[in-house]
Parts: C-alpha cells; structure tokens; sequence
C-alpha cells in the first residue's frame, strides 16, 4: 500500500513529539531525583522508618534536597539510611543536624525531614552520619488510642456506678447530696461560721479603733507598751514573781518533810496524839490531882478553924480588905 505525504508527515510528528515528552519525562524525573545534581552521601540510623521507600525525598528545612538511596536493615532494631543529598545543599548541613521521618501530607509518602543544628558546628561531609529522632508512627498512636479508649471505657463504668451509689444516697457524698436535714445542718454551720467571721472582723476593727485612740505618751498602755524602763519594772516583778514561786515550792517541800517526821512512830508528836495508853494515864493523874487539890482545900479551911492559926488568917484577911480599899480609892 502506498502512503501518502500527509501519512508520512503525521508519523513523524507523532514520533518527534513522543520523543520530546520522553526527554522531557525523563528529565523531570532525574530533576526530581537529582540524578543530574553533584550529590553527596549522607546516612541516618533509626529503629523504625515507618514506611520510607526508596526514591522518597529528603528534605532540609522543608526543601527537597536529595532523595533515600538505600534501607539497610541491620538488626531488629538497626535500620540505617543513606540518603543522596546536593552538595551545595550540603554545605549547610551541620554535624549536630537532626534527621526524622514524616508524612508528606495526611495521605502522602514518607520524607525525611533534616532539622538545622543549633550549634555553630562544621558542615557535614560526604559518608558522616547524622543522629535521628524518632517519631510515634500512625500504629503506635492507634495503639495508644486503643489502650486509651479502653481506660475511658473502664473510667466511664467507675463513674457510672459512683454516680448510682451517689443518687441512691450511699456514702458520706451520697448521704450529703440526698439528705435535706443534713444539708439544711451544713447551710446553718456555714451561717454561722460567716456569722463569726463577721463578729471577728468586727472585733479586730473595734480594737484598731481603741488603738488607735491611745495615747502611746500619756496613757498608762502607751506606757506598758512603749517606756522600756516600766518593761524592765515588769521584767523584774515577773522575776520575783517566779523566785516567789520557787522559795513557795522549797518551803512547801519543807513542811512536808516535817510533816513526815511528825508522822514518824518514834517522834514525841506522834507519841502523845497516836499512844492509847497516854490518855488513860493522864486522865487518871487528874483524877488524882483533883481529889489532892479537895483534900487540900479542906485541910485549908480546918486551918482557919483552928486556934493557933486563927490568928494569922484574920491579919491576911485584914490586909486584902486594906488593900482593896486602896484601889477603890
């Protein structure tokens, strides 16, 4: 079959322009790789990556300046990165940079972030490694929510059976809340407490007046309070006061001494008031005594009587009539 010029001419536009979106494809993707760029090598070592796949971007204060080369997993908690970075990008890096993995986006690819160092540190180089941060990935945060969940569930229950105990009146609470008599015993505690309060403030605003009234140079109180010698006349009346005290105590220690000696059984106090024998004894003596001082007395007035002594006892009555006339005069 023959092909016609125009036939001809729509093929190879067709494949001309297929080539240009070739190249030009081409060259976007190694762009995006930076497969054309001078790139250096830089590692990270994490314990998870949390998804990251070859070819994803890295980025240096959120610019894309190199893409994941290799995931090399070491051990079960060894996973180390290398990462093709821009030289010129690199230049900025510094040693105490920080790498972690993110999101690129809610629903994106997995990057990594590279954080700016504080420290004025040398930049990095072709092999070093960096030091990571790990993030909590989207299952360890579903994890937590789940242990989360379940402790709310549990907590929810607690409080529905406290609520229950608390409205059927259970407990001091439930008691508290339920019972009006108690509740009216508690609103009248706290009007008299706001009643005290009150009388107090009262109290202290009645003494600041009187206070303030005194005469701290006149009065008897200004006195007390502001003469220091009148503070030592007190000082020292205190003193004597406690010096009493204590010469009291001695004596009253004293007397009880005495006191006990008295009540020793070999003492003469405790003989003449405890001894059964003693009274009798003494009782008899009198009897004795004022039978002798009646037999005297009678033996007296025979005496007068009698004519020898007649005599004598006329001149002795004589005599005190004298003398009482004396005095009457």
């Amino acid at each position: 079959m023959k092909q016609t010029a125009p036939h001809k001419a729509r093929v190879g536009l067709f494949i001309v322009l297929g080539t240009i979106i070739l190249v030009a494809a081409l060259y976007f993707i190694g762009n995006r790789q930076h497969l054309f760029s001078k790139n250096m090598e830089v590692y990270a070592v994490f314990q998870n990556v949390n998804g990251l796949q070859l070819g994803n971007n890295v980025r240096y204060s959120g610019i894309n300046v190199g893409t994941v080369a290799t995931i090399e997993m070491m051990d079960e908690a060894t996973i180390v990165v290398q990462m093709m970075v821009e030289e010129k990008t690199g230049a900025f890096i510094k040693k105490d940079a920080t790498a972690t993995i993110g999101s690129d986006g809610l629903v994106g690819s997995m990057v990594v972030n590279i954080l700016p160092g504080k420290k004025n540190l040398s930049t990095i180089k072709s092999g070093d490694t960096i030091d990571t941060y790990s993030k909590i990935g989207a299952d360890d945060m579903l994890s937590t929510l789940n242990v989360t969940n379940k402790n709310a569930a549990l907590l929810t229950a607690d409080l529905l059976k406290i609520t229950n105990k608390i409205l059927e009146g259970d407990g001091a609470l439930g008691a508290l809340i339920t019972d009006s008599l108690l509740t009216q015993d508690l609103r009248a505690t706290f009007r008299n407490l706001k009643q005290t309060t009150d009388d107090a403030g009262g109290l202290i605003s009645f003494l600041h007046y009187k206070f303030s009234k005194v005469d701290m140079e006149k009065s008897a109180v200004g006195i007390l309070l502001s003469d220091t010698l009148v503070g030592r006349q007190v000082g020292g009346l205190i003193t004597n006061l406690q010096q009493s005290s204590v010469d009291i105590s001695e004596t009253t220690q004293q007397l009880n001494l005495m006191i006990s000696e008295l009540q020793d059984k070999e003492s003469t106090f405790n003989y003449l008031t405890k001894d059964e024998t003693l009274p009798k004894t003494i009782d008899s003596t009198m009897v004795e005594i004022k039978e002798a001082s009646r037999k005297l007395n009678e033996n007296m007035e025979a005496l007068k009587h009698n004519f020898l002594f007649r005599g004598y006892f006329r001149k002795q009555e004589r005599a005190a009539r004298k003398e009482s006339k004396s005095r009457k005069e």
